[in-house]
């Protein structure tokens, strides 16, 4: 059973009473933070469909990343506080409006709060939209709760996963947790043109960071089948105010670099989905 008493949802272990008000490295308190719901339209195509996801941002993050673009909720805890009862009726209403699926967008240190609004099972397919970063003793929590996962790879490097997130064991934990979500969802099952069941890894490509997507790329192709996982290959990257004096975060990919991953993924027989060149755009960025 997962507890925010001696928290230990994800892989920091922080150890504290949150049901006392301690915080740790989330500062995450004992009840979920919702930052934002909404119908959201600019997910992978097999997600997002003819209806949107309903997506639920959730306040907070266990990563550190300097450059993301949630940052006005993932770096502070802005949003409405709501226990089970009230994010079970959310998800509820999102379906009426048409959603697709229920988009959890970093939900891991609200997870004693969310699983009991993920019973008796929704209508709809789940979605675990995270960062990659999480336990797989806590993902076991989610078996059979979770019909789609949605993990970043962001990197193979653990240099740069601890300068850019604050996490230099990254790789070996995000690794281990995405062969747990295969484990669990198995290979894509699809209804029509919408995906239904399965795990999209993401992979984010960072200005002057070609040779860690392609590592994590070949790391991708070398543990999965062909069709076993589905790839979404981001060419987003947007700089955001904290980035602007840190070279060459301070800058978009350059179509060279994309296409070198691009080139890549298709050598390592990936499938998936790809972005075009206007995706890197804040307009894109849901408004917090």
């Amino acid at each position: 059973m997962l507890t925010y008493e001696e928290c230990r949802l994800c892989p920091r272990q922080c150890g504290v009473n949150r049901s006392q008000g301690q915080r740790g490295y989330c500062a995450a308190p004992a009840a979920a933070v919702v930052s934002k719901t909404m119908i959201h339209r600019w997910e992978e195509p097999a997600l997002a469909g003819a209806g949107g996801s309903g997506a639920i941002f959730f306040g907070g993050c266990t990563l550190g990343c300097v450059y993301c673009q949630n940052n006005a909720i993932s770096h502070k805890l802005t949003g409405i506080k709501m226990e089970s009862a009230q994010l079970r009726q959310t998800m509820e209403e999102l379906i009426a409006h048409g959603a697709e699926n229920i988009d959890l967008v970093t939900p891991t240190q609200f997870l004693p709060t969310i699983i009991p609004a993920l019973k008796p099972k929704l209508s709809v397919p789940v979605i675990y939209n995270c960062g990659g970063y999480e336990r797989t003793e806590t993902l076991r929590q989610l078996n059979g709760l979770v019909d789609i996962y949605l993990p970043d790879l962001k990197y193979a490097d653990s240099d740069l996963a601890r300068r850019l997130s604050g996490a230099a064991d990254y790789f070996a934990v995000a690794t281990e947790a995405i062969r747990e979500m295969v484990r669990q969802t198995g290979s894509p099952q699809w209804d029509g043109d919408r995906l239904i069941r399965g795990t999209i890894i993401r992979h984010l490509i960072l200005p002057g960071q070609v040779e860690n997507s392609l590592k994590v790329l070949d790391w991708i192709g070398e543990n999965f089948a062909p069709g076993e996982v589905l790839v979404s290959l981001m060419r987003q990257y947007t700089p955001m105010e904290a980035t602007a004096d840190m070279t060459p975060l301070n800058r978009r990919i350059t179509e060279e670099e994309y296409d070198s991953v691009l080139s890549w993924m298709y050598l390592n027989d990936l499938e998936g989905f790809t972005q075009e060149a206007d995706a890197a755009d804040a307009a894109f960025i849901p408004d917090f």
